[in-house]
């Protein structure tokens, strides 16, 4: 105890303690500590969930660095390893392709050894989730760790491979943000709550492309076209602080590591500003949008149909099953063997990186032109002051090799996606992409040398400004998404182009989703994960159908007044989650929801207070203690086909019951949905 002292001079009358009294300067001290109440009360009137968002985009950021950083390394050693063996194609090729290999086949073997989970881009799943189903485990911490190491491995291979790391650093995001929720919880004591966890999981996503691209206007806006189907304002603004704080820690440490002078765009070009293309110009680039449409619809086929053929294949369903990094071995030694540069990859710049891929394809000048009269020699190593170098072949020309190019990673792209190992699509489609506008340029700037003339003005075309167009309306169309557009701006730091990129968008973009799924909801289809198909707004049909036409009813109510012998045969013979409550039998007026794990618990545990024979019923169980929830959401049988997908879309839900003046009817879940959504878009034939 304390010794008392008395009271201090002035004191409203409480006591102080001898060292509150003659400790050093009490005044100062109590001014210290109320200024720090006020400011904490303060700072915390914002709310907490600022103060998460800021430190998930800090800490995603130094992952994504510090991932960049180790793998840039490991690349390196791999450039070295093959220049230092010597001349002998035989070292050379195993220099090359071995490495690869052992790094897909570890990365495949260690990934999958950990968790299924952790394999793939990871935006199926994600979209799935934030659609309400539950995934166990899919958010768990040992799938990061596994997440981790799977993808630095896939990443090293640099662009033999030819994989990125946006979906798996959304995966990446997401998990931590889950995990710090669940810090968070705890550590406030909170009770769970569902909504405000799809909250953060939504802000999350956004980080994850912001800290790849530096790119928080696009990232936040490709989030919600990909992984949502509504979006509420409130995420909006979180998304966009979250993002931010991850793209300017992520650029900060470039310029504290001396890489970078200042925070500017990854990929930087030059393109002319005052005349940046001519009027009759505009009418290429929405051509280029629809190539871009066309051939991604091909893609987006041929992905879907050739990752079902390897799941049912009797060969490869079985190596997938027994033996998965032998499979991602002999993959890897395909294309491997494919990009080996004195060979078949010398038609394919497959000396440059996908980094270097990128500032090559969106050089300004016209390499047609520029070799026209003279033939640059190949360099035994690529300049990085002429990357554009590695595109010019004498027999092939710049128009063979791209056309190559495009060719073989069409194919290598859909083989590697395959792979079970965790991996990004997105940035080799941008490329790809890329240099599908570059070919065209390149055509365009041959077809019209002096330029095309407007106004009395001559001005020369810009090949790198239809590759720019082309890397964002392929990707476009390939995720269903128009924040391409603004990505491209944003990695390019010029947004000269911002009319014809738009344009070019818009035209893949009215191509693609009229004929093929996005890449990630085919990955949804052909991983065959529950999700709900959309309703088109030129499907007017929608609305004349209505819930009493594809409901379901045959439903398993539970009356008060129904005696438990008749509760456990329900419970025993149906394996729903949840039971609907009726008031009485007879009423079957809806009250309640009772779940089935609360009332199977509560039947096996018998009140010591009951009577022997006495005649018991489910009421008595609920007045015991079983939960019960309220029901705050049901549909009516008049309710419409289009009302009830928007419903469901909007909150997430899994199952919703149906009463027609209070009385239980039916219910309906996704099932009934999909089916009648299926039965509506393709109606069956007239008999």
């Amino acid at each position: 105890m304390e010794e008392l002292l008395g009271l201090r001079e002035g004191s409203s009358g409480k006591p102080v303690t001898l060292q509150e009294l003659w400790g050093p300067c009490p005044r100062i001290r109590r001014g210290i500590r109320r200024g720090l109440e006020w400011l904490k009360e303060r700072l915390f009137r914002v709310g907490e969930d600022w103060y998460f968002l800021m430190a998930l985009g800090v800490l995603m950021a130094l992952i994504s660095y510090a991932m960049n950083f180790a793998i840039g390394r490991v690349v390196r050693a791999h450039k070295w390893l093959y220049t230092e063996v010597g001349d002998g194609h035989l070292l050379r090729f195993l220099s090359w392709t071995v490495y690869p290999v052992a790094l897909l086949s570890f990365s495949s073997g260690f990934s999958q050894s950990i968790t299924p989970f952790s394999g793939g881009s990871g935006l199926p799943e994600l979209k799935t989730m934030l659609s309400g189903v539950v995934l166990e485990d899919y958010l768990d911490i040992k799938n990061f760790g596994a997440k981790v190491v799977g993808l630095s491995c896939t990443l090293a291979t640099g662009s033999t491979i030819f994989l990125g790391k946006v979906g798996p650093f959304v995966h990446l995001s997401v998990m931590i943000a889950a995990y710090l929720g669940r810090v968070r919880t705890k550590t406030m004591g909170e009770s769970e709550n569902k909504a405000k966890e799809i909250e953060m999981l939504a802000a999350a996503a956004a980080v994850g492309v912001a800290t790849v691209f530096a790119a928080p206007f696009s990232g936040v806006l490709f989030s919600i076209e990909v992984m949502s189907s509504h979006f509420s304002v409130w995420n909006y603004w979180r998304g966009f602080f979250a993002a931010t704080c991850g793209a300017f820690m992520f650029r900060l440490l470039a310029v504290f590591n001396s890489e970078q002078e200042t925070i500017t765009s990854i990929y930087k070009t030059r393109f002319r500003v005052d005349v940046p293309f001519d009027l009759p110009e505009i009418f290429f680039f929405v051509a280029l949008g629809a190539i871009c449409g066309v051939l991604s619809c091909a893609y987006l086929f041929c992905q879907r149909n050739f990752l079902r053929f390897i799941k049912t294949n009797r060969y490869t369903s079985k190596l997938l099953a027994t033996s998965k990094p032998l499979y991602a071995a002999l993959a890897a030694l395909i294309l491997a063997s494919i990009t080996y540069p004195p060979g078949v990859g010398r038609f394919m710049a497959s000396r440059l990186s996908m980094a270097e891929h990128l500032r090559s394809l969106f050089d300004n000048n016209s390499w047609a032109l520029m070799t026209r009269n003279s033939s640059p020699p190949w360099p035994a190593e690529p300049d990085p002051q002429n990357l554009w170098y590695e595109w010019y072949h004498p027999r092939f020309t710049i128009f063979g090799t791209l056309a190559f190019f495009l060719v073989m990673k069409f194919w290598m792209l859909i083989l590697a996606t395959t792979i079970p190992m965790p991996a990004g699509y997105f940035m080799p489609i941008f490329i790809i992409g890329a240099a599908i506008g570059r070919l065209l340029g390149e055509a365009l700037s041959v077809a019209f040398p002096e330029g095309i003339v407007a106004g009395g003005e001559v001005n020369p075309i810009m090949p790198g400004g239809y590759a720019l167009a082309g890397a964002a309306a392929f990707s476009g169309a390939v995720t269903h998404t128009i924040s391409t557009a603004l990505l491209a701006f944003e990695l390019t730091g010029q947004i000269v182009h911002a009319l014809p990129v738009l344009m070019a968008v818009l035209a893949a973009n009215v191509i693609s989703q009229n004929c093929q799924p996005s890449f990630y909801d085919g990955t949804i289809m052909a991983k065959k994960l529950p999700y709900l198909p959309w309703i088109r707004g030129r499907k007017i049909g929608s609305y004349p159908v209505t819930v009493e036409h594809f409901m379901n009813g045959t439903l398993t109510t539970l009356a008060k007044d129904m005696p438990l012998e008749e509760v456990i045969k329900a419970v025993t013979s149906t394996d729903v989650a949840q039971f609907p409550l009726v008031e009485t039998k007879e009423s079957q007026t809806l009250v309640g929801i009772v779940e089935r794990t609360h009332l199977v618990q509560a039947l096996q545990t018998e009140p010591a207070s009951w009577a022997p024979g006495q005649q018991r019923f489910l009421q008595d169980i609920l007045a015991g203690g079983c939960p019960t929830q309220p029901v705050t959401l049901q549909l009516s049988p008049e309710t419409s086909l289009y009302q009830t997908h928007s419903l469901f879309e909007l909150l997430t839900l899994q199952t919703l019951f149906v009463t027609s003046r209070g009385r239980a009817v039916g219910s309906v879940s996704w099932i009934e949905l999909k089916k009648a959504i299926s039965t509506l878009i393709n109606p069956p034939a007239p008999k």
